[in-house]
């Protein structure tokens, strides 16, 4: 089946990426060994992935500022073959994330939205003829909630299929969960929006707390776990895709890669364990290399049984 289009709204930031021995304390100052500059932001990584993992055309709805990063950020994105009609400059300061790693690969990330949160519901109304050719939508959290929920109400017009990246952890209203097929989330998310005190380890209980999830109105729950692979819960189904070893690197935009590569493959009408277990292997693949937008892989580098998996 041939892919249909896939719109991403979302954010999109220059990642400012600084590599030390460990993280400080507070109050202490480390020494960093380089600094990069990085295309990224959620949006913008999970609609490379979608595209460099898929065979359909990509458009990315979202906002960048009137500044040097905003100049650099659009031509990345022609570089990229975005359909970026959606990508439009406001006069702020483009979103941009300090994201720190370690000697062990973890990492810790501050975002400034900037122009992120000047992205409104009217700019995806200017975008509905994108919107009712899409076989998917896809959001995150990075960006004003009213937008997120007049983006999904369109799709659901549309009769597009929907992707929530829940992230970063945030309180999503009923409403907005009503319209959502596939809400992803990784342990943090989860536990916040399941209100928690402390992330599920077992299956059991990850189950449990996103048949929560489901109860408030949300359709299929996907749990990422790193290393650890993801669960998810699909109507009273229950999928286990087992994680992957590999050498981890820089573990930035692995969730994004992750959700980009889902988006790819469910546009092509493929199965949802086939195309969780693509997602994961894909994902698997970007830990191994630095940056967000950077590390992600090329269809052609995740391996053909993974496409024709149900």
């Amino acid at each position: 089946m041939a892919a249909k289009p896939i719109v991403v709204a979302g954010s999109i930031n220059m990642d400012l990426v600084i590599n030390a021995d460990r993280m400080p304390r507070p109050g202490e100052t480390v020494l960093g060994d380089r600094l990069q500059y990085i295309p990224g932001g959620k949006g913008l990584n999970q609609a490379i992935a979608a595209r460099r993992l898929g065979d359909g055309p990509v458009t990315l709805i979202g906002k960048v500022g009137e500044d040097a990063f905003g100049d650099t950020l659009l031509e990345f994105l022609h570089s990229q073959g975005l359909r970026p009609g959606g990508v439009t400059r406001t006069p702020t300061s483009t979103g941009i994330a300090l994201i720190t790693i370690d000697a062990t690969a973890e990492n810790a990330i501050v975002v400034v939205p900037g122009a992120n949160f000047t992205l409104r519901p009217e700019d995806i109304d200017a975008m509905r003829g994108a919107v009712s050719k899409a076989g998917v939508v896809v959001a995150q959290l990075e960006i004003p909630m009213p937008t997120v929920q007049r983006f999904f109400q369109m799709a659901r017009e549309e009769r597009s299929m929907t992707i929530l990246n829940a992230a970063p952890a945030a309180k999503v209203p009923p409403t907005l969960l009503a319209l959502v097929d596939y809400l992803c989330v990784n342990e943090t998310e989860l536990t916040a929006m399941a209100r928690l005190d402390r992330a599920p380890q077992a299956l059991d209980d990850i189950v449990t707390a996103a048949r929560g999830l489901k109860g408030r109105g949300a359709g299929c729950v996907i749990v990422t776990l790193g290393a650890r692979g993801s669960v998810t819960l699909a109507d009273d189904q229950v999928i286990v895709i087992e994680g992957r070893k590999v050498a981890a690197i820089d573990p930035t935009g692995a969730g994004d890669c992750f959700v980009g590569g889902l988006a790819a493959r469910l546009s092509t009408g493929a199965h949802l364990r086939g195309a969780l277990d693509f997602a994961n292997y894909a994902a698997a693949l970007s830990v191994e290399r630095v940056g967000a937008s950077t590390s992600i892989p090329h269809r052609s580098e995740v391996p053909s049984e993974f496409e024709e998996k149900d």
